[in-house]
């Protein structure tokens, strides 16, 4: 009996397409971007004349008018290139335009969403702050009303893409006694008078995409800059996360599954005592059980791929899917770099730099605890 394949041809064509342009333009210009510590924008420029930036848009707000699996296709082979590890969210930062399809006004839709998948508009999140990282309804900054507009305070941090935005759906407090009830969010131009951009913050991997502080000094943004409802921020934020945590879940797998390949091949070639490293019993067991690993959860992530294209792909199981892939994704990581032996410490190896970018997987998007928590509390 043939099973149904989860990609169709269209989708194919879409993979074959973003191959040859990660090839031709990331790859080919991640060192400029690593020395420099932010990516080219000319870069989202182009992926957008090729109808790869938020491939689920529909074509009356400028998209290519796909669906969610052509953006899943762009995590995967974004962890499937090396170049990847240095590039950041890079095209992946277009899936935050699926809370402005989905809860924005007209105005708000035919406005910004042809920018973003133009690539004129690269968007961030703004949600993150330095007292509070997974717990969204702690957040700090307040947007307080004043007439028909707001004036918002207060700062963000770790914050993607926020160096080079062009659009930050910035979370805020209208309501600060009702907790996550009084988050509301603000879809932000950073040109406006008071957003404050700060320092692109270093970090142990990840060196070719910008890390920011943003900072809102009486920032005024009119009230028709509201996405969705006062009080609906954190309902929105959360709506689209089972998406967002399945996108880090397949990024990892792949990433992880490059390793792998890459690993196999070094060890083929490289010598010890007198013999070819994967020789050796414990190379052999190693690659073995990450074999083994690597294909139980590519198994898992075709499941997971097959229930969204069934409609029945739910928060526990997306919590699940990010918890063990991207913890399966350090384990193979650590093995590689240890069968790479001094090798695997060296930038100029791929591996290292793999290493350092799969260790963030862990943390964003939710952390592992959190993704814990989040089954355990369904069960």
């Amino acid at each position: 009996m043939n099973e149904t394949p989860l990609f169709s041809p269209e989708h194919d064509a879409f993979r074959a397409t973003l191959k040859k342009f990660l090839d031709d333009e990331l790859t080919a210009n991640i060192a400029s971007w690593e020395e420099a510590g932010v990516p080219d924008p000319e870069f989202w420029r182009k992926a957008g004349a090729l109808g790869l930036l938020a491939p689920f848009i529909p074509e009356q707000y400028g998209g290519p008018g796909g669906d969610f699996l052509h953006h899943l296709i762009i995590c995967e082979e974004l962890g499937a290139c090396a170049a990847g590890a240095s590039a950041g969210v890079a095209l992946e930062s277009g899936l935050i335009a699926g809370h402005i399809l989905n809860f924005g006004t007209e105005e708000q839709k035919s406005y910004w969403l042809p920018k973003i998948c133009s690539g004129e508009a690269i968007v961030s999140v703004g949600m993150t702050e330095p007292h509070t990282g997974s717990d969204v309804q702690a957040i700090r900054t307040t947007a307080v009303r004043d007439g028909d507009d707001y004036v918002i305070n207060g700062s963000k941090i770790y914050i993607s893409g926020g160096l080079i935005t062009g659009l930050n759906v910035l979370a805020a407090k209208t309501n600060p006694e009702l907790g996550g009830r009084g988050v509301s969010l603000f879809l932000v131009d950073p040109e406006t008078p008071g957003f404050i951009r700060g320092r692109n913050l270093k970090k142990m991997g990840k060196k070719g995409s910008d890390l920011a502080e943003l900072f809102f000094d009486d920032l005024r943004v009119p009230a028709s800059c509201m996405l969705g409802k006062e009080g609906e921020g954190f309902k929105i934020l959360m709506s689209e996360l089972p998406k967002e945590r399945l996108t880090i879940g397949i990024r990892s797998l792949a990433a992880a599954e490059l390793a792998f390949e890459m690993t196999l091949d070094f060890v083929k070639q490289r010598e010890a005592f007198g013999q070819k490293v994967i020789d050796f019993q414990n190379t052999q067991f190693k690659l073995a059980e990450m074999k083994t690993e690597l294909t139980v959860g590519r198994a898992f992530m075709n499941d997971c791929i097959a229930r969204v294209k069934r409609g029945d792909f739910d928060n526990s199981l997306s919590a699940m899917a990010k918890l063990w892939l991207s913890e399966l994704e350090w384990r193979v990581m650590d093995q590689c770099v240890q069968l790479h032996g001094g090798a695997g410490y060296m930038d100029e190896y791929p591996i290292s730099k793999l290493f350092t970018a799969a260790r963030i997987h862990r943390i964003y998007g939710g952390t592992s605890e959190i993704m814990k928590y989040s089954i355990g509390r369904a069960l």
